[in-house]
């Protein structure tokens, strides 16, 4: 199991992220991706769990028309 980041190495692990993810404290990164429709974004969203179970890392899905938002903890390491 992992140890959670400090807030300052969270920080510095940040800035080397896109700038589209956003960082809720240290325990949380979300991110939006649009799209032209409904069928485009769960295309996305289906190729990042098929991508996402191989790496045994499993982000939560928000899925809508033409959108999906990921959003990334770290729960082996209790955060």
């Amino acid at each position: 199991m992992s140890d959670v980041v400090s807030e300052t190495e969270a920080a510095e692990l940040q800035a080397s992220l896109n700038s589209g993810w956003e960082r809720d404290g240290t325990a949380l990164l979300t991110r939006r991706f649009s799209f032209g429709d409904f069928r485009d974004a769960f295309g996305f969203a289906t190729r990042v769990a098929l991508l996402a179970e191989r790496e045994n890392h499993h982000p939560d899905f928000e899925i809508g028309w033409g959108r999906v938002v990921l959003a990334l903890t770290p729960h082996s390491a209790g955060g």
